[in-house]
């Protein structure tokens, strides 16, 4: 998991060395991430597709081997063979995700070590100096806590060097800039990005962006419900039949095309709820990344499935002669 925080660490840090600002590199980082994802989320629209698709050919197996589950059983691989899929394909992205946001969180928890790269001797040094001085001891993010304290330390130091009659002038000169080296603009919209909400309730602003996120996740399962919904009807009138007829045998034997979209469906819900509580336990930086994703995720799944109505339509003007 390390080794992908630090590939998005040098893609966040080459951002932010153009923009100089964190949260609007987090935003940028966002969008390239969504861009470079964008194939992986056609190909799951693509099986959700053909899953549904299979249904029928599944309601038949299903009606024929009802009294037979080991051959039930062997025609389901097989069928699932020939179409080259599998009763498990949509949870792969959603397993992709999980990768993705415990890198992003180890990544925005520790930017100084993924993102800036501070050697670790540096970061060590003034981490003991910090504790020894009592300073943010609140903060269970060590470096998050670090950043404060060398924006707090630089900016005396700025004062003091200000003054030209100060001495060692040259010592406090190279203390200053390794402070300047643990520093990083995490303001973004009068927003505190380094802030963890569960450590900062007193302050009304930490909850903006998670609440912003809570909303979008929410029109965002509302869209692929419908959509879902929307899908199931026009299945259902070409396999209604068939349901019927092999109730009694999907009492008894587990519908794998079912098993697989009730995982789905489970995945969609939980991801959602996870990323919630993680977020009021994280730094701010990571909700961003979560928002500014899911607001993308939204216009993408609208241009997807926009797409694939079109698709659709002509493949059916086609079959209809």
């Amino acid at each position: 998991m390390g080794f992908i925080s630090e590939i998005f660490g040098y893609l966040l840090n080459w951002l932010y060395s153009f923009l100089s600002n964190y949260g609007v590199a987090i935003i940028i980082f966002s969008v390239i991430l969504r861009v470079i994802l964008i194939p992986i989320t056609i190909k799951q629209q693509k099986s959700m597709k053909k899953s549904a698709e299979l249904q029928k050919e599944m309601t038949e197996i299903q009606k024929k081997y009802k009294n037979n589950p080991e051959k039930l059983n062997q025609e389901t691989i097989e069928l699932y063979k020939r179409e080259k899929m599998s009763p498990f394909s949509g949870c792969l992205s959603s397993i992709l995700q999980i990768i993705i946001i415990l890198a992003v969180f180890w990544l925005v928890s520790q930017p100084l070590t993924y993102m800036k790269r501070i050697d670790s001797s540096l970061i060590e040094k003034y981490t003991t100096e910090m504790r020894e001085s009592g300073y943010n001891q609140n903060n269970s993010y060590t470096q998050i806590a670090l950043l404060d304290y060398a924006e707090t330390k630089y900016n005396e130091l700025t004062n003091t060097l200000e003054n030209e009659n100060v001495e060692n002038r040259e010592e406090l000169e190279a203390q200053r800039e390794e402070y300047n080296q643990l520093r990083l603009n995490m303001g973004f919209l009068g927003i505190d990005l380094s802030k963890v909400p569960t450590q900062s309730l007193n302050d009304w602003k930490v909850y903006i962006i998670p609440v912003l996120y809570v909303i979008t996740s929410i029109i965002s399962i509302k869209m692929t419900t419908a959509f879902q919904k929307k899908k199931d009807k026009n299945e259902k009138k070409d396999i209604i039949i068939n349901q019927e007829e092999s109730e009694e045998n999907k009492a008894e034997e587990p519908d794998p095309a079912e098993q697989m979209a009730q995982m789905n469906n489970s995945m969609m819900y939980m991801m959602p709820f996870m990323s919630v509580m993680i977020a009021i336990i994280a730094p701010l930086g990571l909700a961003l990344y979560w928002l500014v994703s899911n607001v993308l995720m939204i216009i993408e799944r609208l241009i997807i499935n926009k797409i694939m109505e079109i698709q659709e339509q002509k493949e059916e003007e086609k079959a209809n002669g």
